[in-house]
């Protein structure tokens, strides 16, 4: 279903990952420029998709940005830039992210280990392990895993919300012609206080 390998990485690998993301960030907001993995840790040559979310430290710490693809088709460093340099342009659905919120910003990367096909989605649905992807016809749409954790949210409400950003109906997740996505990741973020790298 995908052409993902199956991933898993070290603390050190995921530190790097985040590194990696921001470093990224910073050379697309501050010179408009793709910046390049370089010599790479052996698991980021992997081809598996990531996904790269930037949030804002500033008053309710809103998102600024989230972006990436769990269907790996290019080796994971170039996939961690492409999304970091996604999520802080206006592509991600935001405006575009400017240089002086670059120190009010956390970065977090999620490293996609699996994806599964599920037809029994509230029992397969691990939340905070997974994000969930889901197609209708020509409208597709997902949810980074961590977010149901951060609002609350109950398995059904997780899925719906992700039907919604599909645009398609909120309960188009129990369709038979819908098809829905566990995407198993590994996230890996910046602390807000300035301390090392966390996994969540």
């Amino acid at each position: 279903m995908s052409e993902a390998q199956t991933v898993q990485l070290t603390y050190e690998d995921g530190d790097r990952a985040v590194e990696l993301a921001r470093e990224a960030v910073e050379s697309y907001v501050l010179h408009g420029q793709r910046e390049h993995p370089g010599s790479m840790r052996d698991a980021f040559y992997a081809r598996t998709g990531a996904f790269v979310r930037l949030q804002s430290t500033r008053g309710r710490g809103r998102m600024r940005g989230c972006a990436g693809s769990y269907r790996g088709k290019e080796q994971l460093g170039h996939a961690i830039v492409d999304a970091a340099i996604k999520a802080a342009s206006s592509d991600s659905g935001g405006s575009e992210v400017e240089p002086k919120e670059l120190d009010s910003i956390l970065v977090s990367a999620c490293i996609v280990s699996n994806v599964t096909l599920t037809n029994d989605p509230v029992s397969d649905l691990e939340l905070g392990r997974h994000g969930v992807a889901i197609d209708q016809g020509d409208k597709h749409g997902w949810l980074y895993p961590t977010i149901p954790v951060e609002n609350g949210w109950s398995k059904e409400q997780f899925l719906s919300r992700v039907c919604r950003k599909a645009k398609v109906s909120p309960t188009a997740w129990q369709d038979e012609e819908t098809m829905v996505t566990l995407i198993d990741g590994q996230v890996f973020r910046e602390r807000d206080d300035g301390g090392s790298v966390e996994q969540l």
